[in-house]
């Protein structure tokens, strides 16, 4: 490990980079010397430029994707190399806001059905039932399954954040058919090595291989779930700041996007058309 690397894991650290950051930001850095075969430090503005349009144009990464190396770049060159943060200018790009794709409730059950492994299908049932993030549903613990307050705690979820959530009656009977099976010790959903959580890939790849079972198209990743869980519960009457709480978001912002998307609220409004007394086209003849 070069002494520039061990200098920004330090920075990283002092301020309290999440590993999954510490990780992306490493990344980064790593795939712009790789790009030039040099020493990052060695790297001009010019070349750093050059290579975001390589990123944009020939690799066609997502501006979401570049934005995030970006970051990663201008960290390194501000904090780590103490350079002057104008160094790094890129113009912003105005944000597109894309709606989540959002399974209805038979569509979730019908993909539930579909997973035979018990193991599998309790992955699935906690990341819906709880809304959970990816990352938060690989590193439950067993002591997080609090069954008698029928609550789930999620430890350092996304900025850091203790909270709560719900563990419903129904997702605790699977799991305590889960635990009979498999005799899970540390961590409610273990992986291959010893000691060691379900890696985020399995998960995801459990969720895509459901999806494809049930014969469901829509939908991209295992986050959709915890989209479902958020309209779901805001279709049954659940208020958003409940919503929002048993989500983690940090603003209600964040968790009024399912407005948008919620099936019952959208069914429940009136087009002006229905408002107009016109008259029906079976009384006019063919032009």
């Amino acid at each position: 490990m070069t002494a520039m690397r061990k200098k920004m894991i330090k920075e990283m650290i002092l301020r309290r980079f999440s590993p999954h950051t510490q990780r992306s930001y490493l990344a980064s850095v790593a795939g712009l010397a790789r790009y030039y075969n040099e020493a990052p430090e060695q790297i001009n503005k010019q070349m750093i430029q050059d290579y975001l349009v390589h990123l944009m144009q020939e690799r066609k990464l997502a501006w979401s994707s570049c934005n995030a190396i970006v970051c990663a770049l201008r960290f390194f060159y501000h904090q780590t190399l103490g350079i002057d943060s104008t160094f790094l200018t890129i113009p912003p790009r105005k944000k597109v806001q894309q709606l989540p794709e959002i399974l209805s409730t038979d569509e979730v059950e019908c993909m539930l059905c579909a997973v035979t492994n018990q193991k599998h299908r309790t992955v699935l049932m906690t990341t819906y039932a709880a809304g959970l993030r990816l990352s938060e549903v690989v590193n439950l613990k067993l002591t997080d399954i609090d069954s008698k307050r029928m609550m789930i705690r999620v430890r350092q979820g996304k900025g850091s954040k203790d909270r709560y959530t719900i563990l419903s009656k129904r997702l605790l009977q699977q799991l305590r058919m889960y635990w009979k099976m498999y005799h899970p010790s540390l961590w409610l959903f273990s992986g291959r090595k010893p000691g060691q959580p379900m890696p985020a890939s399995t998960a995801a790849a459990i969720y895509y291989n459901a999806k494809n079972k049930a014969g469901i198209k829509k939908g991209k990743g295992i986050h959709t779930l915890r989209h479902c869980f958020a309209t779901h519960m805001l279709e049954a009457g659940v208020d958003l700041r409940t919503i929002q709480v048993l989500m983690g978001h940090s603003s209600i912002m964040t968790t009024i996007i399912y407005l948008q998307v919620s099936r019952k609220r959208l069914s429940s409004i009136q087009s002006p058309l229905d408002l107009l007394n016109i008259p029906d086209n079976r009384k006019y003849p063919k032009q």
